[in-house]
């Protein structure tokens, strides 16, 4: 499989998105990585931060092994209103 990229948004929802479901699951950023790396994904807690803040594309692979770890869905991490009432 290609390496794919999603561009991040002039909002940075995605960032937004991954950021905010992760402090609601307690989760830090170093732990976040480490356990995408778990799932033979890479992704440095610099890239994660640079996800977060917009100033970095995600890229499919990161944006699913984030997905599964958080428990959460798709539209949950592309929406810009997804997870306000989960």
């Amino acid at each position: 499989m290609g390496k794919h990229k999603i561009k991040a948004d002039e909002s940075n929802t995605i960032g937004s998105n991954i950021r905010r479901i992760r402090l609601e699951e307690g989760i830090g950023q170093t732990e976040m990585a480490s356990r995408v790396q778990l799932c033979d994904v890479a992704l440095t807690r610099e890239s994660l931060v640079k996800i977060e803040g917009g100033r970095q594309h995600i890229s499919l692979e990161q944006l699913k092994a984030i997905r599964d770890i958080l428990g959460c869905t798709y539209e949950d991490l592309l929406n810009g209103d997804a997870g306000q009432d989960n």
